[in-house]
């Protein structure tokens, strides 16, 4: 599979603040690309010297074997990406399909607008006004401006911040649509199962370094072995808790075992009802914590 954007030591100061150092990576084409980290960690400088807006102070970035070195995207990249900023102003007293006009206007090339409508599901709110959108229609209408002019990369950046979760389902497939495309997808997120439902690789970052990276599923298989068990307190014996070293939550006691069969067979040996059972594998969420959260790894 061929490379879209390659990362080369990449490093950007700011006086004696390094907020991205020294970091390299590749975003297959085709790919959901996830950039994730705490606040602070260097995923925002990082994606804004990928889009062009700042220049690095060192590195390079090469768009499909097209280097840019020190300098920030010409005017041939620029048009050929797109871009889903978090914050992004609508002009007022404008209906979404004058929007889409508009910002139609600004590329040489860009996909039919019926097209766009189909593919972000605009039609049941293209002649409202921008500012009677509901927060999942702004959203969707964001998706299609950073689509407009047919980009081979599309920049996401928290696209679904501050959505209930039924549109944040509903944008996740609009995402996926776009992606079997062969779009190439950039994320970043706060969002952990977004990031595990979307994402084919991630890369962590924290202090503007990269602590790990790879597909979600190797990750977890690296770091993690344990499944984790949970059963209402009042079933379980305190004296079997006690003696397999099992911890007592507020209403549910958690078992941490690497063979949940032989587990669940102790378990019914003991005629222990397995009513209420709860089977939980680790997911992106406690990877994140156990790379990033120093402060809970080490009060535990």
């Amino acid at each position: 599979m061929s490379v879209a954007i390659c990362v080369e030591a990449l490093t950007k100061k700011y006086k004696d603040v390094i907020a991205v150092n020294d970091i390299s990576f590749n975003v297959k084409q085709g790919h959901c690309f996830g950039l994730l980290g705490p606040n602070g960690a260097g995923k925002t400088t990082t994606i804004e010297i990928m889009e062009g807006i700042i220049a690095p102070s060192s590195g390079s970035v090469i768009y499909q074997g097209q280097e840019h070195q020190g300098k920030a995207v010409d005017q041939n990249i620029s048009q050929q990406i797109g871009i889903q900023f978090q914050h992004t102003a609508l002009q007022d007293f404008l209906t979404v399909k004058e929007t889409l006009n508009l910002f139609s206007s600004f590329y040489q090339h860009t996909l039919a607008q019926e097209t766009i409508i189909e593919l972000c599901d605009l039609g049941e709110f293209l002649n409202r006004d921008n500012r009677l959108l509901s927060g999942g229609q702004r959203q969707r209408l964001l998706l299609a401006l950073a689509l407009i002019n047919d980009p081979k990369i599309i920049f996401l950046d928290e696209p679904t911040t501050g959505l209930d979760p039924h549109a944040r389902r509903n944008f996740w497939q609009l995402i996926k649509n776009i992606k079997a495309q062969n779009k190439t997808i950039i994320l970043t997120t706060h969002y952990m199962d977004e990031a595990e439902q979307l994402c084919d690789d991630i890369v962590i970052m924290d202090q503007g370094k990269i602590i790990e990276s790879g597909t979600p599923y190797q990750l977890l298989n690296k770091h993690f072995s344990d499944v984790f068990i949970y059963l209402p307190k009042q079933q379980v014996p305190v004296a079997l808790v006690k003696q397999n070293h099992w911890t007592t939550l507020a209403s549910r006691v958690e078992i941490t075992t690497k063979n949940v069969e032989k587990t669940l067979v102790m378990l019914i040996e003991n005629k222990v009802s397995l009513a209420g059972l709860h089977v939980k594998s680790a997911n992106l969420d406690d990877l994140f914590l156990h790379l990033t959260g120093h402060c809970l790894r080490d009060e535990k």
